[in-house]
């Protein structure tokens, strides 16, 4: 028997780095007057990049500028914010946590608290409950007829969310037990479930086309929700359909030329040019497209799943237009040497801007919880000739918060009749949003139609998961220590 030794090393000194020199976060309201500055100084590791930006959009804040630098051990990041009207952040209680949220987003054990993240995976593997992945390809009505089953079986959806893109749809809902035996799904009913979910999914596709269905306890999933979304889509092959608008490699001009033609235009593509630095012994990856929130997240999420270490990066936007430029090499220390490598980062970039780039009229709804409601609404949606394009729904205490892009079948607009005839039979709060293909602006308008008496419009503000959150500072605030701005 052959027998091999190991040094041991102490799990504690991976992060005595961090212990001696903890991150310094610096929150800056003077500097500017139209934006908050977000200094973070830290040890640098893979992915703590990541881990910033998804604590800074999990609050619904707006990243308009952005200076990278990680290089070697060390980083010095620094983030221009605002909410979502365009205003400062001034509120104490979320400065302080967006300063403690970046600080322990890089430990664990601490699990401080997010509205679409790692609470929530935490929190339904504590409780047993279980999470349904599923990919395939888009059709109408399919989230109508997923949820019906549960419905029907006796499943309580408690979050979910849907993205669909060139044609295929990826969805992660969250499932409990709907009886009075607890939250848990007993072991038995599972492949039950599975079994009946697995015959909606199949019912329209063929043999050769591409889809999976997984539902299983969250316990060994510790990944980000919306990161798992891009990453799920990314392995059903979405972006080898993604064509980015005069996408090139090298020092491509006209290509650039081309891209700010098709801007004039009013042209949503995107445009992802790479290029060698090969004296610098970096990549240089410049990616313009349409701005919109959330967009360097998602971005991030790319280059991270790639394998790829962001060194440097500068991230601006002129107008409507957002331009990232990164500076990266591969985990192992390479750069991007290959056609085949380059064509492949330019269409995952592709489709990673254009992923959550909604199409149709968004319709954001409050009302009471209770099981067979998002079953309720997905079937007023397909009965009306309205088909999801991305989706987002939880729940706080007794409402049901969720937020739908929807479309004609026909490809017409969605006519206000049409609107008032689902107002009325959802019910509860219904806020209409104007029709934005890439992401409306901070400042869009949006109309409250009232569920209960009248049909009057008046103004009213956003409906969001990051409001919701907002709501909740105040009441912990007392847990975090003060800061100066």
């Amino acid at each position: 028997m052959d027998i091999t030794y190991k040094p041991y090393i102490d799990p504690e000194f991976e992060s005595l780095i961090e212990r001696i020199n903890p991150p310094r976060v610096c929150i800056d309201n003077d500097t500017f007057p139209d934006c908050t500055l977000v200094k973070v100084d830290s040890a640098n590791k893979q992915g703590m990049l990541l881990e910033m930006v998804q604590v800074l959009t999990d609050l619904d804040l707006i990243i308009s500028k952005s200076y990278i630098s990680s290089d070697g051990g060390w980083l010095m990041d620094v983030f221009h914010v605002t909410d979502q009207l365009g205003n400062k952040v001034t509120e104490q209680s979320l400065l302080c946590y967006i300063q403690e949220g970046i600080c322990t987003s890089r430990q664990a054990s601490k699990g401080v608290k997010r509205k679409n993240g790692l609470e929530e995976a935490h929190q339904e593997a504590s409780t047993g409950r279980m999470v349904l992945e599923m990919t395939g390809i888009d059709r109408p009505g399919l989230m109508s007829e997923m949820s019906a089953v549960l419905a029907e079986l006796g499943c309580h959806i408690s979050n979910a969310v849907a993205w669909t893109h060139n044609g295929r749809v990826a969805c992660i809902i969250y499932v409990e037990d709907g009886s009075d035996h607890g939250p848990k799904i007993e072991p038995c009913r599972v492949a039950h479930i599975q079994a009946q979910l697995e015959n909606v999914v199949e019912a329209h596709h063929y043999k050769d086309e591409p889809r999976s269905l997984r539902l299983s306890p969250p316990a060994a999933s510790q990944t980000h929700r919306e990161r798992r979304l891009h990453q799920i889509m990314a392995a059903e092959g979405d972006y080898e359909e993604s064509c980015s608008c005069c996408g090139c490699t090298g020092d491509d001009i006209y290509g650039y030329e081309k891209w700010r033609e098709g801007q004039s235009k009013r042209c949503n593509r995107t445009h992802v040019q790479v290029e060698s630095c090969k004296k610098m012994g970096y990549s240089l990856v410049s990616v313009r497209s349409r701005d919109r929130p959330k967009l360097l997240f998602d971005t991030l999420c790319a280059l991270m799943d790639l394998q790829y270490v962001v060194s440097h990066a500068a991230i601006s936007s002129e107008g409507s237009v957002a331009i990232q430029e990164y500076y990266l090499r591969h985990k192992n220390g390479g750069t991007l040497d290959s056609e085949g490598e380059k064509r492949k980062v330019i269409r995952c970039l592709t489709a990673a801007t254009e992923r959550r780039a909604s199409h149709g009229l968004r319709l954001e709804i409050c009302t009471k919880n209770r099981t067979g409601l998002l079953s309720d609404v997905t079937r007023i949606f397909r009965e009306n000739g309205l088909s999801i394009t991305r989706a987002e729904i939880g729940t706080r205490g007794e409402k049901a918060i969720g937020t739908f892009y929807v479309k004609d079948v026909s490809d017409d607009h969605v006519s206000p009749r049409t609107v008032e005839i689902v107002r009325q039979e959802i019910g509860g709060t219904i806020i209409v949003g104007n029709k934005s293909p890439s992401g409306a602006s901070p400042e869009a308008s949006f109309s409250r139609t009232r569920g209960s008496s009248g049909s009057g419009i008046e103004e009213g503000p956003r409906l969001s998961f990051g409001s919701l959150l907002w709501a909740q500072l105040e009441r912990l605030s007392n847990n975090f220590r003060p800061i100066k701005s």
